[in-house]
């Protein structure tokens, strides 16, 4: 009968399939635990997900595990859920030859904490998706070439042409040269400094527009100093001037020699360097402590998210949610179980293709919930809350939903700024946002989307008449950047998002009820 057998060396915590051909009768459903091999039966694991997951994460802090290792592509799709929230584990290896699959992928994508994965091969497209995760890839199998440029920099593997960030060249390059720099600009993306030994401006503008070709930036070519006269620096300007636009330079890179030869020079270049230091300094601290800022709030805002899934899951799996109301019925009993958690809560939000998919709250004043989280705490990120003018038991004619716009950490209203993209808005299926209450739940049609100066005249809720309310319609369809070609009745209800961009302006989306 197959298990899994667990093992302990260093800091890694060791996979693999353990197959029992003679096993008593008493153990075929049992498990084995000692101090040097655990075995788990795969329907008991299987069955007790949750529990093994638990213990698994003691095992690891206890005992100071960072990296899991698997044996093989199996072992690892089956076992990568029971790591999800282990936050001790940040690296997989799979020792097999295989190449990785995308179920894999897909699962180390869903993981909380897995930052690095080491594997045999992997496909081009999953080390792009698993890099926007910020899980950085090793590979092991490894390619031949037979250009100089390839040898000369060691790349003998995919994940180190993804990751290279230095290359040096020699010029005149060669056909392979060129052939295989191509191949390298395709799949590299963090490339920053190409080192050559001359100045060659065939050669240097074959980089230049094969670096553009593959939307490589902010890439320096740095030439010696020592070989650089005065026309071939008029030729780097030249150069520079036109290759500006696309972010890439060429540079000067002086030796020691020339240092000597010219240091009056030199000392001018130093203390303007010191100036510039000075400067990347405090910019970087700058940087860094916003950096931190977001990485923090982010950590805050995810532990919420997963506090409330929590929550959702005990009350709704307990039979835990009793709320009496004598005109309505709860339709969406996992927003009434957050009421346990804040009794403020009266809706969920999802607006499709960004970040937004939270719970939604109301407090007495739109001021609370500006510097407090949805465990009422205070947190300059605040919550998305509803203006506390509206009703969730009978819909005003305009529902309003606010929220920060922390663009940096996406969290919140952060990422609501996609919306005014143009691919985001010719998806048809991103028009349709997802507002639910406790008692109803609703899809609402996108009709206007704008950005306007900072102004109250469409955060009204409730209209004294017909006329007032078409006017309304009126002013926020005609503010909007594109004309959707949705019809807005005086009858229909209205969904309002509304966030800060910039220290005067404010962005807005409109949305209408949809009949069911």
């Amino acid at each position: 009968m197959k298990k899994v057998l667990i093992s302990m060396d260093n800091n890694n915590l060791k996979l693999s399939y353990k197959n029992h051909r003679k096993m008593r009768e008493d153990l075929i459903n049992t498990n084995i635990i000692s101090d040097n091999e655990l075995i788990f039966g795969i329907d008991y694991l299987t069955n007790n997900q949750k529990i093994v997951s638990l213990f698994l994460k003691e095992l690891c802090e206890m005992k100071h595990l960072t990296r899991v290792i698997f044996d093989n592509n199996d072992l690892t799709f089956f076992m990568l859920p029971f790591f999800k929230n282990i936050s001790a584990i940040t690296a997989v290896e799979i020792k097999s030859d295989e190449t990785i699959t995308y179920a894999i992928c897909e699962r180390l994508i869903e993981s909380n904490y897995i930052k690095q994965l080491n594997c045999y091969n992997i496909p081009s497209f999953m080390i792009e998706m698993l890099d926007r995760e910020f899980i950085k890839v090793e590979t092991r199998s490894e390619f031949f070439y037979i250009s100089n440029f390839m040898q000369e920099n060691n790349l003998i593997q995919y994940s180190k042409i993804y990751y290279k960030t230095n290359v040096r060249i020699t010029l005149p390059m060669s056909e392979e040269d060129k052939n295989d720099f191509v191949i390298f600009a395709k799949i590299n993306r963090y490339l920053k400094n190409i080192r050559v030994n001359k100045m060659e401006e065939k050669d240097i503008l074959f980089l230049l527009t094969t670096l553009k070709e593959n939307h490589l930036k902010n890439v320096h070519i740095a030439i010696p100093g020592n070989l650089v006269d005065a026309k071939i620096a008029e030729q780097l300007k030249e150069i520079n001037k036109t290759w500006k636009k696309a972010h890439l330079k060429c540079t000067i890179n002086y030796s020691d020699d020339y240092i000597k030869d010219n240091i009056f020079k030199q000392m001018i270049i130093n203390t303007m360097k010191i100036c510039g230091l000075i400067i990347l300094v405090l910019a970087g601290s700058i940087i860094a402590y916003v950096g931190t800022r977001n990485y923090i709030s982010l950590k805050k805002v995810n532990a919420i998210q997963e506090e409330v899934k929590n929550v959702i899951e005990q009350n709704t799996m307990s039979g835990t949610v009793h709320i009496e109301n004598d005109n309505h019925i709860i339709k969406n009993e996992y927003i009434a179980s957050l009421l346990t958690m804040n009794e403020d809560v009266v809706g969920w939000l999802k607006v499709n293709n960004t970040e937004i998919d939270y719970a939604v709250v109301k407090s007495t004043d739109n001021d609370y919930y500006l510097n407090h989280n949805l465990n009422k705490k205070y947190d300059i990120n605040g919550w998305i809350y509803m203006d506390y003018r509206n009703n969730i038991e009978e819909l005003n004619k305009n529902t309003i939903i606010y929220g920060h716009n922390m663009y940096y950490s996406g969290i919140m209203f952060g990422s609501l700024h996609k919306v005014t993209q143009k691919d985001w808005y010719e998806n048809q299926e991103n028009l349709i946002i997802s507002f639910n209450t406790m008692y109803e739940t609703m899809n609402w049609q996108i009709f206007s989307i704008y950005r306007v100066n900072k102004t109250s005249d469409y955060l009204i809720t409730d209209f004294a008449s017909d006329n007032d309310f078409q006017e309304y319609i009126n002013l926020v369809k005609g503010r909007s950047k594109v004309d959707f070609g949705i019809d807005v009745t005086v009858k229909d209800h209205i969904l309002t998002l509304s966030t800060c961009t910039g220290e005067n302006q404010r962005l807005v989306v409109h949305a209408k009820l949809m009949e069911e």
